[in-house]
């Protein structure tokens, strides 16, 4: 078998990506297979070989604790892209769009009037007893407004063809790096590829970030002060951390590095104290400062909520913001953008039952061999199970958590999620993927040109985190429409 072709390539009955049937590419990806298909044999292979070594002489990792084989691994990366078309990407960034000034109406309202608890639309009890609810960020103001800078929604494809949010990530979503790293990698190891297929760029997120951060300066500060706030080298995130301070060429500090003085936050520097006016912390809210969250966080800054309060300094993402990546507050996010917005939703939710109402929760516990799992607050992969794939034994340790605690928990139906080839050994074979688009809150709402193609390299794994033995392969959208490619010039395929 060839592993520089396709010719072997098995759709199966999943939607694949690249593949309308196992001979036939779709139109936007057709150059793609063209290139692939002419490389000589064991090409392919070699360049993805080329691609693994340069991840590791990167350093770019991820860390997974108590791993007992180590905790730093490489996340790995395959070359096979996933191609979005324009059409398609523009109806994902319009609802996008669309979702992210819904959520951030909604933080408004409930750390403010709470409208939409007060009309009924969602039960106060699901709101105000949410663990990531935030009872000291009530009347907070951030600035502009804005609550929710960055952020990533992850999206998947059923078997249906159409695109559906899965979650929204609020708190400190990750992994934007390796959306950059991996556009690098695909670059310099397929520079002609990329040109042919004409891919929009992703290399200026940076700067978007950068000046939505800058946004949020006060408007008397000519020349705002930006730093990124860590936990720390120990934290899962730490090389995105260094990597996105480079890259914007501001300070990375911890929390020990910042000190509040007469309502202001400082840096420590070789030169004396500095004012700091913006924060890009990722660090979570119960770390932020031991004086408003955990008294006993080490990793924050004593009095740090107090000058935000007063205005003098902002934080992306403000504190709070954690109510709306809530699962269960999830099912209500279409809720959200007819009562805000007036209109109905673009990109649907994936259907989702609410253990804490009895009635789905009896639907629930009828159906776990059904259906997905997943616990209000975790990531990760971590706190789900997969009904179909579980045993027994553990659908009924999770029925006695849902009994135990309901409000901790939804259920969704299993979707076949679209695949795209994946080299495997010496062939390509379709693995199940979603896909992490980053949105950026400032002057107005800016959606990052693709995302993070996450992707489960376990055979017949629906998990696509990397804590779970997922990788990731780079997302292309096109900058132009392809009715067909016949694209033919061999000079592209050396």
């Amino acid at each position: 078998m060839n592993s520089t072709d396709f010719s072997d390539y098995d759709v199966g009955t999943f939607f694949d990506e690249l593949f309308a049937s196992d001979t036939q590419p779709r139109a936007a990806a057709q150059a793609v297979v063209n290139f692939i298909n002419q490389l000589p044999p064991g090409e392919y292979k070699r360049r993805q070989e080329a691609v693994d070594q340069a991840l590791l002489k990167l350093g770019i990792t991820f860390t997974v604790y108590g791993d007992e084989q180590g905790t730093e691994k490489i996340f790995p990366f395959d070359c096979i892209p996933r191609i979005v078309d324009t059409f398609e990407w523009s109806h994902i960034e319009a609802g996008l769009r669309q979702r992210i000034t819904a959520l951030n109406a909604f933080i408004n309202d409930i750390y403010g009037p709470q409208e939409i608890l007060k009309e009924g639309i969602i039960p106060r009890e699901l709101v105000t007893g949410a663990k990531s609810y935030r009872k000291v960020c009530e009347g907070l103001k951030p600035p502009r407004g804005i609550w929710c800078h960055i952020t990533g929604t992850d999206l998947i494809r059923h078997s249906d063809g159409g695109i559906y949010v899965l979650e929204d990530n609020l708190r400190c979503p990750s992994g934007v790096s390796y959306v950059l790293q991996n556009r690098l990698l695909m670059r310099r190891t397929f520079p002609k590829m990329i040109s042919a297929v004409g891919v929009r760029p992703v290399d200026d997120y940076p700067l978007h970030l950068y000046s939505t951060l800058r946004h949020l300066a006060p408007d008397d500060v000519a020349d705002p002060t930006v730093v990124v706030l860590t936990p720390g080298i120990y934290n899962s995130a730490y090389y995105e951390h260094s990597f996105l301070a480079q890259q914007m060429g501001v300070e990375l500090v911890e929390g020990r590095d910042l000190v509040v003085r007469d309502g202001f936050v400082y840096m420590r520097t070789t030169d004396g104290f500095e004012k700091v006016h913006v924060i890009y912390r990722r660090i979570d809210d119960d770390f932020l400062d031991p004086e408003a969250f955990r008294p006993d966080s080490m990793l924050g800054v004593p009095g740090l909520l107090d000058v935000y309060r007063r205005g003098n300094v902002a934080l992306a993402n403000a504190p709070g913001t954690g109510i709306a990546d809530d699962k269960v507050i999830y099912a209500f996010v279409p809720e959200m953008i007819r009562y805000y917005l007036g209109t109905e939703p673009i990109l649907p939710n994936v259907d989702t039952y609410v253990c804490e109402v009895e009635e789905q929760r009896k639907y629930v516990l009828a159906n776990l061999d059904k259906l997905v799992v997943k616990a209000a607050n975790e990531a990760g992969g971590y706190g789900m199970l997969i009904g179909p794939h579980a045993t027994q034994e553990e659908r009924n340790k999770f029925a006695e958590l849902i009994k135990a605690d309901p409000r901790n928990y939804i259920a969704q139906p299993t979707l076949s999620l679209s695949r795209v080839p994946t080299l495997t050994g010496d062939h390509f074979e379709g693995r199940h993927v979603d896909l992490r688009p980053y949105i950026l809150y400032g002057k107005d709402v800016w959606v990052l040109p693709g995302g993070l193609t996450r992707v489960a390299l376990r055979k017949g794994s629906l998990v696509v985190n990397s804590s779970q033995g997922g990788g990731s392969k780079d997302t292309w959208v096109l900058a132009r429409e392809f009715d067909s490619v016949t694209q033919t010039d061999e000079t592209l395929y050396t």
